[in-house]
């Protein structure tokens, strides 16, 4: 087969002008095209008056001797190539009779553990899942309690729980990794399989929301259970056991509580598919002397616009065009004082979210359904931080302790916690007070959507503000100077709430080439906890790749891949 790439026609072209465009590009006739279909469909929205369509198109000839006369024709001309193998292939399968008596351990149930589970279950290594919450409907439930009610669960909430903090996202499924092997479709295929739109095969910003991830999630855990292995909720890792000194150190098991109850279970190969928010997990491995660092992650607020606002600024006269949907923005802006300040996680038609998982302290998140039709826009406006901007000893040189992090975010998420009066209703403030320096008084246009409730104060109040004084200037500077990319983004009564913290691990349990702890065999650090992932796709490819390290270790076949160290920082 053929692939065009960069085939362009307009937003609104009739569905029948795909296939001439098709033979007009290859030069044939149309009886030479035995047939057709879209790999991916994305827009040119630069001309918002004249948005083009671009594809990504498949092709079957007639005859290999047309695809072959094709190829010479086109030969350097890169947007008409041989359509790539995108099939997944695996390291291996486990003969029959092969030993079960140490399967192989995930901690975690998120993207990058379901992925780990179910790639070593079609494998035929029946892997032992460990997730400290419970099923994904029954965490809902418990979510929502938080949300409506002011109750949190710390075990069961938006960041603990089968399907990870993804679940209560806006269900993105595109990521700016790099892919050569094509492990992102093996993600998109695994979801379309478990109940996920076929479109998120061809779109190029494909996304499911909240309440469709739900029924897949449960549909992936069915299948691994079928294959023979075993999730067991509400267990909470709380030790690792690691044998031997020095460079000979090796996993030989984990410790979990189940209910009250200690449970071991002996193995030498466990995955660490930590969520970001593990923090107890964190501490528990430092003390182990398992061998991480600190890593940057970035600090900031939510902000809310009306989404017809971000629809009209982005796409002009063909806002609520059906294939565009609702917008989204991707932002940055270099402050004087030299912050980066960015926006993360933009969910469009969606809500703000409580994504605490700590007594006493405010959290906040962006979730959308697939509908996207919830009237307003919100994304994190972050700032990025460095380990010497949280380091808590004082000392101006020498490595930062990879702990420091999770404590520089407790200080800001319990200030937020105080600012907003308790319950978990967070502090906010509109956008055009925020820049004034000076309290709200009362919300306008923009009713904030974050749930239990929003308290109006004064973010940058001396003494008692929500985020260190760098972030402020940096962010009050950054508005501004967004409204000239998005016309209305500095909007008077636009709702800051506060605080985002949790954009990504504050930490990296850092892995060799090979995948595993650089000073513990065995332990195979992954996903966004461990600080390789940042969101669901990524985090399923990185699930992937450490499933497939595990494997060809227990099956004793050559790896297909190789870690290529630790990825850039990752931006939502």
């Amino acid at each position: 087969m053929l692939r065009i790439t960069e085939l362009r026609l307009p937003l609104n072209h009739a569905e029948g002008e795909l296939r001439p465009a098709v033979v007009q590009r290859l030069g044939i006739q149309d009886a030479d095209l035995k047939s057709f279909h879209v790999f991916r469909r994305g827009y040119d929205a630069r001309k918002k008056t004249n948005i083009i369509l671009s594809y990504t198109i498949d092709c079957e000839l007639a005859t290999e001797a047309l695809e072959s006369a094709l190829l010479a024709r086109f030969q350097g001309d890169h947007q008409i190539r041989v359509t790539p193998d995108t099939s997944y292939k695996f390291v291996g399968h486990a003969p029959a009779g092969f030993p079960q008596d140490k399967r192989p351990v995930v901690i975690g149930f998120g993207p990058c553990g379901i992925f780990a589970a179910l790639i070593l279950a079609q494998m035929g290594l029946r892997p032992i899942v460990l997730e400290r919450g419970k099923q994904v409907r029954e965490r809902t439930k418990d979510t929502w309690g938080l949300w409506r009610k002011q109750q949190l669960n710390p075990e069961s909430n938006v960041q603990f729980g089968e399907g990870g903090a993804g679940t209560f996202s806006d269900g993105k499924l595109y990521s700016q990794i790099s892919d050569p092997r094509h492990l992102t479709r093996k993600v998109l295929t695994e979801f379309v399989k478990a109940g996920a739109p076929e479109e998120i095969l061809f779109v190029s910003k494909p996304h499911i929301g909240t309440f469709r991830l739900v029924s897949m999630v449960e549909k992936i855990r069915e299948d691994i259970e079928a294959l023979g292995g075993e999730i067991r909720f509400q267990h909470h890792v709380t030790d690792v056991l690691i044998e031997g000194e020095g460079d000979q150190r090796h996993v030989r098991g984990v410790v979990a509580e189940f209910l009250g109850q200690r449970i071991e279970l002996r193995t030498d190969h466990v995955v660490l598919a930590l969520g970001h928010s593990a923090r107890d997990t964190f501490t528990m491995l430092h003390g182990r002397g398992v061998y991480m660092e600190a890593k940057p992650f970035s600090i900031g607020y939510r902000i809310e616009h009306p989404q017809s606002i971000i629809d009209r600024a982005r796409f002009g006269p063909n806002a609520g065009h059906e294939i565009l949907g609702a917008a989204d923005y991707k932002l940055v802006h270099h402050a004087s004082n030299g912050r980066a300040v960015y926006s993360f996680c933009m969910c469009p038609g969606g809500t703000v979210v409580a994504a605490t998982s700590e007594p006493n302290r405010v959290v906040t998140n962006g979730m959308s359904q697939y509908s996207r039709n919830e009237r307003n826009a919100n994304a994190g406006i972050v700032v990025a931080i460095s380990p010497q901007d949280y380091r808590q000893d004082g000392q101006t040189e020498g490595p930062v302790s990879p702990l420091d992090g999770m404590a520089f975010q407790r200080i800001w998420e319990s200030r937020a916690y105080e600012l907003g009066g308790g319950g978990y209703i967070a502090p906010g403030s509109l956008v055009g007070d925020f820049v004034k320096r000076q309290r709200s008084s009362d919300f306008g246009s923009v009713m904030p959507s974050y749930k239990p409730g929003v308290n109006l104060v004064d973010l940058a109040e001396p003494g008692r503000g929500s985020l260190p004084d760098y972030c402020l200037d940096a962010i009050r500077e950054a508005l501004p100077a967004f409204e000239k990319q998005i016309k209305g983004f500095s909007m008077p009564d636009a709702v800051l709430t506060g605080v985002e913290t949790r954009t990504s691990s504050p930490l990296r349990i850092t892995r060799g080439r090979d995948y595993q702890s650089l000073n513990v065999q065995g332990l195979y650090p992954a996903g966004e906890g461990a600080g390789y992932a940042g969101g669901i796709m990524s985090a399923g490819v990185d699930g992937i790749e450490v499933a497939e390290a595990v494997g060809a270790s227990m099956l004793g076949v050559p790896p297909v891949a190789q870690a290529k160290g630790a990825p850039p920082e990752f931006k939502g």
